[in-house]
């Protein structure tokens, strides 16, 4: 009896529907599939360790990861944060287009100053990649195409991976058999020499930027309250130079990967000299490298998520990771 009575609750529903299709008609559509759905994999921890010796600290990242069967090559993204902070989830409409492409994506923290200095925050960069390439099953990753990719001080670390790639002083950490190494690297309006940041700009910043409470002496002296040294990157050349990715086009030439760099007319912040430094020694080199000025472009801001820009990124990475 409730069989027949559901049977005819069915006809009773699909007679009133197509009354209602006649009476309102539907529009359909033909949609060809052209893109994939991309699942988002938030606060994952990939390292644990401390900050100025004592405090313990964990490390998180979040994975954009396309629908596919087959696995697709990675780009590491390493937010800026002017070396005192590292958020992750910046960038997100770049993120998205770059998975949109067909690209795993992975937005990493790291360690920063003052509760830290360099080379840990590089040293959490790498232990980042070879933490993605030991799970490469779990989000789809091919682990032989790797790139990195940044912004301001992320742009700096990301010139950093690349140019210190082979480097095993660098890698520090866990999963140490797996690669930290990358096949190119994009520096998206990067520090190149710590030391003069604001070259570009009046003597008022460039005084500011030589003092020992700048964001660069923090980053790479420490604070002198805990073992860190005083007075300013120019009081200290030695330790300038070895937080200063372009030291690194001499000092580790055979490994080096091609590179992206990008900066804006309208950069206020970093000067956009600072990526034509690191540009013109990657050329003088023989380094693959191509550099993009984008004219009105402030330090972030809306021109940074257009199309054309984008395009520039993602060409890129096809050039490296996919041909």
């Amino acid at each position: 009896m409730h069989k027949i009575f559901a049977a005819l609750l069915v006809l009773v529903v699909l007679a009133s529907c197509s009354f209602a299709s006649e009476k309102f008609p539907s529009k359909y559509l033909d949609v060809e599939l052209t893109a994939n759905q991309i699942n988002l994999y938030e606060n994952i921890p990939f390292a644990q360790g401390y900050w100025r010796g004592s405090q313990l600290y964990a490390l998180h990242l979040d994975v954009l990861v396309p629908d596919g069967k087959e696995p697709m090559p990675l780009i590491v993204f390493i937010t800026g944060g002017g070396f005192i902070m590292a958020p992750k989830n910046n960038w997100i409409q770049q993120r998205m287009r770059l998975a949109q492409a067909g690209y795993v994506v992975a937005s990493i923290e790291y360690r920063y100053a003052p509760l830290s200095k360099f080379p840990l925050p590089l040293e959490d960069c790498k232990t980042a990649i070879r933490w993605l390439r030991a799970h490469a099953d779990m989000y789809k990753i091919d682990v032989n195409r790797v790139g990195v990719l940044g912004n301001s001080a992320g742009g700096y670390l990301s010139a950093f991976v690349g140019l210190t790639n082979g480097m095993k002083e660098f890698d520090k950490g866990d999963f140490l058999d797996y690669s930290s190494e990358v096949l190119c690297a994009a520096d998206i309006f990067g520090i190149s020499d710590i030391t003069n940041i604001g070259m570009d700009y009046d003597e008022e910043n460039q005084k500011g930027h030589a003092s020992a409470g700048a964001t660069e002496a923090l980053w790479a002296l420490g604070t002198p309250t805990f073992g860190g040294k005083d007075g300013g990157v120019l009081a200290h050349p030695e330790e300038a130079a070895y937080a200063s990715p372009v030291t690194y086009v001499e000092k580790n030439s055979g490994k080096l990967v091609p590179m992206l760099l990008m900066h804006g007319t309208a950069d206020t912040l970093v000067s956009p000299s600072q990526t034509d430094l690191l540009f013109q020694a990657l050329k003088a080199k023989g380094v693959e490298a191509e550099r993009y000025v984008i004219n009105n472009a402030a330090h972030g801001g809306p021109y940074w998520v257009q199309e054309p820009v984008m395009k520039i990124m993602v060409d890129f990475f096809d050039k490296y990771l996919k041909k």
